[in-house]
């Protein structure tokens, strides 16, 4: 609930107004991980609570630190004995979450590992915000920066992303920067549209991954709905309306999409776009045969893009070592698999 709703709910059991101020800051700022916690809150009320609402806590069920740079991987089982995924990466310019929002993905890209066994249900808001609470109360460590880049196609669950953002930014909650907010989406072009409209400030991120419909639709089932032809002017509108930089996600995938020649047709495709291109050698996943594309390749490819004027950067790999793509850890442990790293059981 946002702060007003909080306020008629509390006020609709029979507590005063300003209850409800302290009951949300328990809950987004304070990261309480059950009404008990909340100690300023009578007894009495805490039992009214219990009685009337459910409260979202995730449980750790797994928690991998990588060896190489610290980033830890964490698998949270949720209330219907589902499991999803969220990744804590340490920067210089501060900390990072990636959550998901949905568990499993209907998308279908090649590449990811989200996608294999389907979308089983979009995530709730408060699911989607205890992946951020849970992670900064385990890690003692303010998290600064939010990229639901996760699990799912954010889009997707359009209402609950929204309404996730919103609290998430809340000045009377952990009041994380819109500006230091990136929703990344596979290209549904009428939810980007809409999305211009809402009011926000995030950084919009599209995962393009190929510079023509034709290479796109082999990696990506969603071109074959929406064209690129589509699909940019409605990041433009966003841009347009949000004065906010667009990022380009692009997966190299050797001998598919990383040629020389792609590397100038893409730089065509964004010339006027005024975007940032983010190169991501592709992990691979053991249920496709796509292979990385190796630091030669990769330096030409970038090379190309910014001799037209592009700005482009290779994305640090983080976590490796534990299953650091998206979807990885879940569909290791749904198969009763394991992980190399640094395992850390929760309660």
């Amino acid at each position: 609930m946002e702060l007003s709703e909080l306020t008629d709910f509390v006020e609709a059991l029979g507590e005063k107004p300003f209850r409800a101020r302290q009951l949300y800051r328990w809950m987004h700022a304070k990261t309480a991980a059950s009404f008990e916690e909340m100690t300023d809150l009578s007894q009495a009320f805490r039992e009214r609570l219990a009685e009337a609402a459910g409260y979202t806590v995730l449980k750790t069920v797994k928690m991998l630190e990588s060896g190489i740079d610290g980033t830890r991987k964490y698998l949270f089982g949720l209330e219907d004995g589902n499991v999803i995924e969220s990744v804590f990466m340490r920067y210089h310019h501060g900390n990072s979450v990636c959550v998901s929002s949905q568990v499993g993905c209907r998308m279908g890209c090649k590449f990811c590992a989200s996608t294999l066994d389907g979308l089983t249900r979009n995530l709730t808001p408060a699911e989607m915000l205890e992946q951020v609470y849970r992670i900064q109360a385990s890690t003692g460590e303010r998290v600064s920066n939010v990229v639901v880049m996760g699990s799912g196609e954010p889009f997707d669950n359009y209402e609950n992303l929204v309404r996730f953002i919103r609290l998430l930014s809340d000045e009377n909650g952990l009041h994380i920067s819109q500006r230091n907010i990136t929703v990344s989406t596979c290209g549904l072009v009428p939810q980007i549209r809409r999305f211009a409209g809402e009011g926000l400030s995030v950084t919009l991120a599209l995962s393009l991954h190929a510079p023509d419909d034709e290479v796109r639709k082999t990696l990506m089932p969603v071109a074959n709905r929406y064209s690129l032809k589509e699909v940019l002017p409605a990041c433009m509108e966003y841009y347009e309306k949000t004065g906010r930089r667009l990022t380009f996600e692009y997966s190299l995938v050797a001998g598919v999409n990383d040629s020389r020649r792609e590397a100038e047709r893409l730089a065509r495709l964004l010339k006027h776009t005024r975007g940032h291109v983010n190169l991501i050698p592709v992990n691979p996943i053991r249920e496709r045969n796509f292979k990385q594309s190796d630091r030669e390749a990769v330096e030409a490819f970038r090379s190309v893009l910014e001799n037209h004027g592009l700005t482009a950067t290779v994305r640090r790999e983080m976590g490796r070592d534990i299953g650091g793509a998206c979807g990885q850890l879940r569909k290791s442990y749904l198969a009763g698999g394991e992980k190399e790293g640094n395992e850390v059981e929760e309660a």
